[in-house]
């Protein structure tokens, strides 16, 4: 994979081919320029096209920050995409307008209203050579001109702090580019699909659904709360799912059920972990199986804790069910799904690992404590945990919507578990932060109960047989180290 290079040209004026007034003096003399460029292989009218599909915005949104589009608008000269930003404990709303834009070649942003004194953000997209095979390679550059508010005062309390943010953004902006290009060149979309989500404001199904709009597949949402166009209600409380209106559906995902992690496990929440999950798939898979025409594909979400917890064994997708509490909910979760296979759809079922996101979950529950200095392994830090980059796992799904070797269950996980030790160190070299604080297994104990044995003290040494050999599936995040530095913005600069 090229290294994108970051580059610091020199601002030029202002008004460039205008008289210089005192005015353009001082704000260029306060003005800064950040210029990243990184070679993509397609060619420039093609990249250009990538940044104008839907939702690529909030793809290329970094999963440490927080931004909401406000109104969206296409990519046209004149057009405003109104955003807020969260920046520290507040919200900003941010405006911007889009100005030269050239299809094909660039286009650039302005800040109207927001943090900023002056942004200014223009993007091009060079090609290499006009014809022939130079033009299958193109770089994407990354211009930003901008001013801070406040001055002198401003540039000498924020510049170093916007300086590295920047310098995060876009190395993870142009990777995750990249990567994404050269997935869609080796693995096309052969035909867009009407796929039904559930979870899809969950963890997973918020970086998913940006995914796979991008890729050309229209997603209908299932939720309790329709607000969008496309959005399906459907309560598995009550039993209730009316598809009759959805027309024609060829895939569904299925990633819905109670958050296991959301306290300590009493009695009844532990029958609502159950049963959210057995009833919810049950009642999606029995309406799914009786359409006239049911989907050709449903990708459901299960668990690594389907297997048994040890501290020996290594288990993969031949391995039978454990015996703990969370090994019966994946076997009743996935035995769910039975009608769809009665009713000749294909049912690939993913036992995913801990998904690593800042946006939430383990890592997300993880990050604060970590960045103040305060984590450390949790019991005696040996007992290991599967894992998985949120990139690969939205991958896995878009993949397996069109691949029908994807079938029955998949370990959706890391080429290694981690030990929590490893863990621990790994996360807390990304944050360059110490790690001196264990929790000591009774106090996870008094305070979860059985929650803790079955999570964060549970040995779960999970690999897959199936992934790479069997299905050809390359990890863009194969490793610990290199996952956390893409998801926290936490690579070293040369």
């Amino acid at each position: 994979m090229p290294d994108p290079t970051p580059t610091d040209p020199k601002p030029g004026p202002a008004h460039a081919g205008a008289p210089a007034t005192p005015a353009d003096a001082a704000a260029d003399a306060e003005a800064s320029v950040f210029e990243r460029i990184s070679r993509i292989p397609c060619p420039g009218a093609d990249l250009d096209a990538w940044h104008r599909l839907p939702d690529a915005f909030t793809r290329l949104t970094p999963p440490w920050e927080k931004v909401e589009v406000v109104e969206d608008a296409p990519i046209e000269e004149g057009k405003r995409v109104k955003l807020r930003v969260k920046m520290g404990p507040l919200w900003r709303d941010w405006t911007a307008k889009f100005i030269g834009v050239k299809p094909g070649e660039e286009f650039t942003d302005i800040q109207e209203d927001g943090p900023f004194a002056e942004w200014r953000h223009r993007h091009r997209f060079l090609a290499k050579g006009k014809s022939g095979a130079a033009a299958a390679e193109c770089s994407l550059v990354d211009h930003i001109r901008y001013r801070l508010p406040l001055g002198f005062f401003g540039r000498l309390l924020g510049a170093r702090f916007v300086r590295r943010k920047l310098e995060r953004t876009f190395r993870y902006r142009h990777d995750l580019t990249l990567a994404d290009i050269e997935r869609g060149k080796a693995h096309p979309t052969l035909r867009p699909l009407r796929v039904v989500v559930s979870g899809a404001t969950g963890l997973v199904g918020k970086t998913l659904l940006p995914y796979l709009r991008m890729r050309g597949h229209e997603v209908l949402r299932l939720t309790r709360s329709p607000r969008e166009e496309g959005d399906l209600a459907w309560d598995p409380d009550a039993g209730v799912l009316d598809l009759g209106a959805a027309g024609r559906i060829d895939a569904a995902i299925h990633l819905a059920g109670e958050n296991v992690a959301g306290g300590r496990w009493s009695k009844g929440r532990m029958e609502r972990i159950l049963y959210s999950r057995k009833r919810g798939t049950r009642l999606l898979a029995d309406t799914l199986a009786a359409l006239p025409e049911p989907p050709k594909v449903v990708i459901s979400a299960s668990g690594v804790n389907y297997y048994e917890q040890d501290s020996i064994n290594t288990h993969d997708e031949g391995s039978p069910v454990g015996t703990a509490f969370l090994s019966e909910v994946c076997r009743e979760w996935e035995g769910a799904l039975r009608p769809l296979e009665d009713a000749g759809t294909r049912v690939c079922t993913l036992r995913i690992g801990m998904v690593l996101t800042p946006a939430g979950g383990a890592l997300g529950k993880m990050l604060p404590i970590f960045k103040a200095g305060l984590g450390g392994r949790v019991g005696h830090g040996r007992q290991r945990t599967p894992w998985i980059a949120i990139d690969d796992l939205v991958d896995m799904i878009d993949r397996a919507l069109g691949d029908a070797r994807w079938s029955g269950p998949v370990n959706a996980v890391a080429e290694e578990p981690a030990s929590n030790r490893e863990f621990t160190k790994a996360l807390a070299k990304a944050l360059r932060r110490p790690a001196w604080f264990p929790v000591p297994a009774f106090a996870l104990r008094l305070l979860l109960g059985k929650m803790a044995d079955e999570t964060l003290l549970a040995d779960l040494a999970i690999y897959s047989k199936r992934l790479k050999d069997e299905l050809g599936y390359e990890l863009r995040h194969p490793h610990l180290e290199g996952a956390l530095a893409h998801l926290l913005g936490a690579h070293r600069e040369p």
